[in-house]
């Protein structure tokens, strides 16, 4: 039996994934913060524009956590949460909160989970764009 070890997300790969996602954001003149997160759920890159506002911070991560811990893109989610969703008391089930607003997306390599992108600032279908943009400049 051969086992495969998948590379795990690397400093270097979340420079890539923070500098493709502020080009991105910075082309639609948008303001964000933005967050990757490794396969554990510990930081590794976190960039905060000059005029963001201070909430795209927590949102920038709590989309990257929620997206990491559910495997699966937050705009995805949306409308699973809603009052009338099977998951309407998600939300506020944990003791660390998760959002599900467009903008955060897990990370595979080979299949394998290694990590999450979120990115706060803009609108929603924004952010989600940008962090879309940002995988795709990621060496596979």
């Amino acid at each position: 039996m051969s086992t495969t070890t998948v590379t795990p997300l690397t400093t270097d790969d979340a420079e890539v994934l923070i500098a493709a996602a502020r080009r991105a954001a910075e082309a639609a003149e948008a303001t964000v913060s933005i967050t990757v997160l490794d396969a554990g759920g510990h930081l590794l890159a976190f960039r905060r524009d000059d005029r963001s506002v201070l909430i795209a911070g927590e949102t920038s991560t709590r989309k990257a956590y929620t997206a990491l811990q559910l495997n699966a893109a937050t705009a995805d989610l949306v409308d699973l949460v809603k009052p009338d969703g099977p998951f309407h008391s998600l939300t506020t089930a944990l003791d660390r909160p998760l959002l599900f607003i467009a903008g955060g997306l897990p990370i595979h390599r080979d299949g394998t989970l290694i990590g999450a992108i979120g990115v706060g600032g803009g609108a929603p279908e924004q952010d989600h764009s940008f962090a879309t943009t940002a995988l795709r400049a990621l060496p596979r």
